[in-house]
């Protein structure tokens, strides 16, 4: 899962960025309100730290832009203002959560797994079940039966986007911009060399399942029962 931090403290920012990253998500970081919702509507991230008080744009606008385009992200907003009056503003502009500064880091993530499950498609996460394979996000393990395979986390990314896909087909630039990121250089080819790793992974696992290309468009699972 990808998440968007808005932050102007560059160290607080990098900080929240490498605390994400060692709980298993892609974090992207951005250091004032126009950059970030420049990038909050790409639409690739399913959960945004959003701080209040940005220069060029602060938080509750561009919290109101975003809805106002139709966004409906999940957003978490990060002020070290308390007053009751900020916290009704930001939720009625359509924050999600609101946490104050400073915070603990464990709290912090209690809120991105809690706003990530109030989303359906990105429920019960941790352990995801596709045929007869089991993806641990907690360690990376790709398993079937008594077998298992530990993935990168380029590889891991990619699967588990297509597990929480498993009835649709996800486009090689959906996959490029969820799993490079949007300001990526990668291409078609290295979403091609990745999917040739993990089928070479889902054959050692002598799984039912299959990465079933759609010439032209991109990928998806296939299964016995689907």
């Amino acid at each position: 899962m990808r998440v968007l931090v808005i932050e102007d403290e560059v160290r607080l920012a990098a900080t929240l960025q490498d605390l994400l990253e060692l709980d298993g998500y892609t974090a992207d970081t951005r250091h004032d309100g126009e950059a970030g919702l420049d990038e909050a509507l790409t639409g690739i991230y399913d959960v945004i730290l959003l701080d209040v008080m940005l220069p060029k744009m602060d938080g509750f606008t561009v919290l109101h832009h975003l809805r106002e385009a139709g966004n409906a992200t999940p957003v978490l907003m990060l002020t070290a203002r308390s007053e009751l009056s900020d916290r009704v503003e930001g939720l009625d502009s359509g924050a999600d959560y609101y946490l104050t500064k400073p915070f603990e880091p464990k709290e912090l993530l209690a809120c991105v797994r809690a706003l990530t499950r109030r989303q359906p498609e990105l429920r019960n996460t941790d352990t995801l079940c596709c045929g007869d394979l089991t993806l641990e996000k907690r360690s990376f393990a790709l398993s079937c039966g008594e077998r298992s395979v530990r993935l990168s986390r380029r590889e891991f990314d990619m699967m588990e986007l297509l597990m929480l896909n498993q009835k649709l087909v996800i486009t090689k630039e959906k996959l490029l911009v969820k799993i490079w990121g949007y300001e990526s250089d990668a291409e078609d080819n290295n979403v091609e060399v990745y999917i040739s790793f993990l089928r070479k992974k889902l054959e050692h696992l002598h799984s039912q399942v299959k990465i079933k290309t759609i010439r032209m468009v991109g990928y998806c699972l296939e299964f016995p029962g689907i």
